[in-house]
């Protein structure tokens, strides 16, 4: 059985809203491309570095569509080894209606989300989901997300979908390794979801700091 990675950036209250561009999530969002001034060579190496080994994507209905009208067209400069990794793997879309499905490798998830995605991640090493906030609600909810790249931009928004809203669930997380800051200020963050009820304590106990398993 594969890993599923969702790869996701956030605000630093947590905003995963439309990132890339104005025209990205056309919804009344006041700030999309809100990353794209806090990019940098440290950032986008990361970016790179964690798609290495991605065999699928997995993703929502809009976010496909914004995917399916760049990435195709990019054969080189800094996305030429992105777009070559994300025209040439499989593209599933998790959509209710029919969505143009042209883009090369592309099919949809069947109405049994939780289903279909176990059988991806079945077919496949390792599938990364990427953006498609409402599609990573569902997942989170199901269990079905292994492990998070999470990329903080030191920046307050106020307004926007969060990254971890309705479909969140108690899980522990393991840190996979040190967080790094880029120049301007992103924190690169690794976790694996190690399931289970979180621990608690008690900071007025005599013996607190030692957790006690929930």
């Amino acid at each position: 059985m594969g890993l599923v990675q969702a790869k996701l950036f956030a605000t630093l209250d947590l905003v995963g809203q439309a990132p890339g561009g104005p025209d990205e999530d056309p919804e009344g969002f006041p700030f999309g491309g809100w990353q794209a001034p806090l990019l940098d060579e440290v950032s986008g190496g990361q970016v790179g570095a964690a798609y290495q080994g991605v065999d699928a994507l997995l993703l929502g209905r809009r976010t496909y569509d914004v995917f399916a009208a760049y990435w195709p067209h990019q054969h080189g400069g800094e996305d030429g080894e992105i777009a070559q990794l994300f025209n040439g793997v499989p593209k599933y879309v998790a959509s209710r209606g029919r969505p143009d499905l042209s883009w090369a490798g592309s099919s949809q998830l069947g109405p049994d989300l939780a289903e279909a995605v176990r059988g991806v991640r079945d077919r496949h090493e390792h599938v990364a989901v990427v953006g498609s906030l409402d599609l990573l609600q569902t997942m989170l909810r199901e269990r079905l997300v292994d492990r998070l790249d999470l990329w903080v931009h030191p920046v307050l928004l106020g307004v926007g979908k969060k990254v971890f809203d309705r479909g969140v669930v108690p899980a522990g997380l393991e840190l996979l390794g040190p967080p790094v800051a880029s120049p301007r200020g992103t924190v690169h963050l690794r976790y694996a979801l190690t399931g289970g009820i979180p621990a608690t304590g008690d900071m007025s106990a005599p013996d607190r700091g030692v957790p006690r398993e929930g």
